[in-house]
């Protein structure tokens, strides 16, 4: 069955619709900073980008609603796309102010090292696909050099990417009829709040931006600046990790900033109907939803694990330090939000020894609930892998005749929904790995062998992950492949595989490369 490249090419082109209006939409904020030099960039890249989506859209308009098949090649087309494309902004004010084309009025500032980076359109893409995916990796080097437009626009990339560039063309553009449903489960959502797949994408919008708001009112309220709450607010809970300096939350010394940081990575690692059912005061869903029950006892028990992993170790003067760092850390790592306090290595220089650097490889692995922000395997699939080999098991000592049921949460699985589900998890667990192996193996070849293999797998993962925190490899000057590779790690990790092999199997087929 061939994809209808008619219907791809008409949603693909409403999503580049939607990401012009961004880039538009941030001139505002530019011109409030007075970064005046700016706006030409975001201006023409908006027209760019609204112009392709335009012509996409207009053009194939009589198309077919979208199917299955055609969902996922949608999803993994616009999500490479958005990530290509919302890299313009970074190349154009990197050239805009190395050739200072404008007079004294539009406060074009001198170029610094870390702007510069962004010449470079592979450092460019690399930095907006790090965005759109909620990753938070950066080519930056010392973040606080870069103007508010770019740090604007990472936050705010961070922050669509958290629910989704199909989630808010859908809250957008998208009719009754329209093929959003299909559109909004390529995306990695099944969970409706409403029987409308539009009303429960406006109610996801609504419960966000409420997490949003109050997440910059509790770094207010600790004492953090308002450029910076804003920001941290809009990457907090998107569990994106992008700062506005260089040490992440570590730059402000403050235990009481830390422990506020928390409960907003938290937040952000709790599925969205979750988060409905307990605004409307259903709070019993804290525990008694499966997921959310389970964020909680990883995020307690891997905290207290890794507490002890580096107190064993002495890293830390005290014990309130050391449980104060394993609980961020930890936290950060399995909720992707990829915010830091401290250095986990520094390239070739040891800071984290194995057992601790492995142990947040592990939360990242995992993930938190699905139908949140967070990438990762996700809980859900975790524990159908779990409960499902387990059942395998068992199903040897069992007659063929006997009628079995498992029970997964509030729902009680048949003999084949398990197998359906289990075969799913199974595979996507397979592919996950697969690409997790080459991306190891490009850095092991690209790589000096100085660089200890745990920081090579903890970077990588942390990319597939979509967490954002590193040990030390990850940066301006790691090679061309290695940057390539982690741009394609980040892009399959956001879209759990699937979407990906199925767009490559589409370009396959059309391509006839198979054998028939």
């Amino acid at each position: 069955m061939n994809v209808d490249t008619r219907t791809v090419s008409r949603d693909v082109g409403r999503i580049l619709r939607v990401l012009s209006l961004l880039l538009a939409a941030s001139i505002v904020v530019v011109a409030l900073h007075g970064e005046f030099y700016a706006i030409p960039s975001f201006a023409l890249s908006a027209v760019i980008v609204g112009g392709l989506g335009t012509a996409l859209s207009r053009y194939y308009r009589d198309a077919d609603a979208p199917g299955k098949l055609e969902g996922m090649v949608t999803a993994a087309s616009a999500w490479g796309l958005t990530g290509l494309l919302g890299g313009l902004p970074f190349l154009m004010i990197a050239w805009t102010i190395a050739i200072d084309p404008f007079p004294a009025w539009a406060n074009t500032p001198p170029m610094d090292d870390s702007t510069a980076i962004f010449l470079s359109p592979l450092d460019a893409v690399f930095e907006s696909m790090s965005g759109f995916t909620g990753t938070g990796l950066t080519m930056a080097a010392v973040e606080e050099q870069l103007p508010r437009s770019l740090h604007w626009w990472r936050s705010l990339t961070e922050w669509i990417g958290g629910v989704g560039v199909i989630v808010l063309t859908v809250a957008i553009l998208a009719r009754p009829g329209s093929g959003s449903y299909t559109l909004f489960e390529s995306e990695a959502r099944s969970e409706k709040i409403h029987p409308s797949v539009i009303t429960t994408v406006q109610e996801i919008w609504k419960i966000y931006l409420g997490l949003t708001l109050a997440s910059i009112a509790l770094f207010l309220l600790v004492g953090m600046p308002l450029w910076d709450a804003i920001n941290h607010g809009m990457t907090g809970i998107s569990t994106g990790g992008f700062s506005v300096h260089a040490d992440s939350i570590g730059h402000y010394g403050s235990p009481l900033i830390e422990y506020a940081t928390v409960p907003v990575m938290v937040a952000g690692s709790i599925a969205f109907p979750i988060h409905y059912l307990i605004f409307k005061g259903e709070l019993r869903n804290f525990y008694a939803d499966l997921q959310t029950r389970w964020v909680f006892i990883w995020f307690t028990v891997g905290s207290v694990v890794l507490t002890a992993i580096l107190f064993a170790n002495g890293q830390y003067e005290t014990f309130e330090e050391t449980f104060r760092v394993a609980l961020f850390q930890f936290v950060s790592s399995t909720s992707n939000a990829g915010f830091g306090t401290v250095a986990i290595g520094g390239g070739t220089e040891r800071v984290w020894g194995a057992g601790a650097t492995l142990f947040a490889c592990l939360g990242m692995l995992t993930g938190a609930a699905a139908g949140s922000t967070v990438s990762g395997l996700k809980l859900i699939r975790v524990i159908t892998l779990i409960k499902g080999t387990i059942w395998q098991i068992e199903s040897v000592f069992q007659p063929k005749t006997a009628v079995r049921y498992l029970q997964i949460g509030d729902r009680r699985l048949s003999d084949e929904q398990l197998q359906r589900e289990y075969s799913e998890a199974t595979v996507v667990f397979i592919l996950w790995i697969a690409f997790l192996v080459i991306g190891i193996s490009v850095f092991l070849w690209a790589l000096p062998p100085e660089y200890p293999l745990e920081y090579v797998v903890f970077d990588v993962m942390s990319a597939q992950s979509n967490v954002g925190l590193d040990a030390g490899i990850t940066g301006p000057g790691m090679p061309d492949v290695t940057k390539g590779m982690l741009i394609l790690n980040m892009w399959v990790g956001r879209l759990e595989i699937i979407p990906i092999a199925v767009l490559l199997d589409s370009v396959f087929r059309r391509l006839n490369l198979y054998k028939r």
